[in-house]
């Protein structure tokens, strides 16, 4: 009942063939080191949480279980450090690791073990190769939203409803911010939150299934937002898990443009409150009602706030008349301003919005929500404690990206393993 026997039995490694066959020649060259071998040696690695291939290459020396599951006699010597490292740098791309990620899931789902109805998306950070002394401020662009074109074209068309000149798009070239940067390995970011100490670090955008399996993975710079990357990661779900109804993500995840793209799609997005930020001891937000029929918000003495200008974040502007709130006896809850006037901003996607607060009010969500932390979380502190995914020794984001694509890997072969073998010599999963 060993665990590497469990993944010998799950699947037929002969398929790796398939995926490498187009990097080996059949004819000439030198006599290769059997591909099979190298995936299992650095599946080895992550399974066991081997910190470095040098030292796994060491432990299948000595351990028979290793050897065993390699189909390498004892007497037999096991593939140099340099030959396995060399393969997985330059020979084995992105393309053929995303090959093997995607036919253990797909092997999963076959024995019926994917339940996608619900995904759980979150990222999580993994500290980088690279010293915080060892940095240098630079201009960087920044960085463009990928829904700016169809926002601007729904905030000239607002405009011209409100008869409002539109904007001009004069195609300008995107603004450059003043970032810090490492010297070492300038592919990461600079990572601080809370009470965590500044470090360069990279964030992996994750998203599993209601059985802890991990669908996809996208690689940033620690320094990304997790919106930012939420597009890359969904486009691919989209792809590979087109019949997926429900998105279950915290609160950095509800901003217009994910809501309107869940929601339009007909799915649904189940999110955590957010805590509105306003006035300290001003009117609470939820005072400020919008009247959709009139287009006004109406304040809570009562007063109309009149449309005034769309602009260009497409944020509809609603301002008080200043004579009103001149005399308005709870002014000084409301507003500062030396005009005397209150202005609510509102965006042209606030509906959206509206919809994914109305689903976290619903029991069916709001339960979904709250297995969040026993589904993607659990995910990430199995990945760091069990597999040491909290620190990446390898520097640049194609090759972080193909160590967390690994990892993922291995962890979804040792889950479809234990649960195959559970169903075969024990208890079946669905009986679990």
């Amino acid at each position: 009942d060993h665990l590497l026997r469990k993944i010998d039995a799950a699947i037929d490694f002969d398929k790796i063939y398939d995926f490498v066959e187009d990097l080996y020649c059949e004819d000439n060259g030198r006599p290769s080191v059997d591909p099979v071998i190298l995936f299992k040696i650095v599946l080895i690695q992550h399974i066991y949480a081997i910190p470095s291939l040098r030292r796994t290459l060491e432990e299948i020396n000595m351990n028979m279980a290793y050897r065993w599951f390699l189909g390498i006699p004892i007497n037999d010597p096991i593939p140099h450090f340099s030959t396995v490292s060399h393969n997985f740098k330059h020979r084995f791309s992105q393309k053929t690791i995303e090959y093997v990620f995607r036919w253990i899931l797909n092997t999963a789902a076959e024995e019926g073990y994917l339940d996608t109805e619900a995904i759980f998306i979150d990222g999580t950070h993994i500290k980088a190769s690279a010293n915080t002394k060892k940095k240098a401020k630079k201009s960087v662009p920044k960085q463009t939203k990928r829904y700016a074109k169809e926002l601007f074209a729904e905030i000239n068309k607002d405009r011209e409803e409100h008869d409002k000149k539109p904007f001009d798009d004069d195609d300008q070239p995107p603004e450059e911010k003043e970032a810090i940067v490492s010297t070492t390995d300038p592919d990461s970011g600079l990572f601080h939150k809370g009470e965590h100490k500044k470090c360069f670090a990279y964030e992996a955008h994750t998203a599993c299934d209601s059985h802890n399996f991990i669908l996809d993975v996208v690689v940033t710079a620690g320094n990304i937002h997790d919106s930012a990357a939420f597009d890359p990661l969904y486009d691919q779900l989209c792809e590979h898990y087109p019949g997926h109804q429900i998105v279950v993500a915290d609160s950095a995840y509800k901003t217009p443009w994910i809501c309107r793209r869940i929601f339009s799609q007909g799915r649904i997005l189940s999110t955590a409150y957010t805590r509105p930020k306003g006035k300290k001891g001003g009117h609470p937000w939820y005072e400020y009602v919008y009247d959709s029929y009139y287009d006004d918000i109406i304040c809570p003495e009562n007063k109309i706030l009149h449309y005034a200008t769309t602009n260009r974040n497409g944020y509809r502007e609603y301002k008080s008349r200043s004579y009103i709130c001149a005399a308005c006896s709870t002014k000084e809850q409301c507003t500062s301003n030396a005009k005397n006037e209150k202005t609510v901003t509102r965006h042209l996607w606030s509906d959206y919005v509206e919809m994914a607060e109305d689903a976290r009010h619903t029991h069916k969500y709001k339960e979904l929500y709250k297995q969040r932390q026993e589904k993607i979380e659990r995910v990430f502190a199995d990945a760091k404690e069990k597999h040491g995914m909290r620190y990446t020794p390898y520097r640049g984001l194609a090759q972080v990206t193909n160590w967390v694509k690994l990892k993922y890997a291995a962890m979804n072969l040792k889950k479809l393993a234990m649960w195959k073998w559970k169903n075969t010599h024990g208890t079946p999963v669905a009986a679990i």
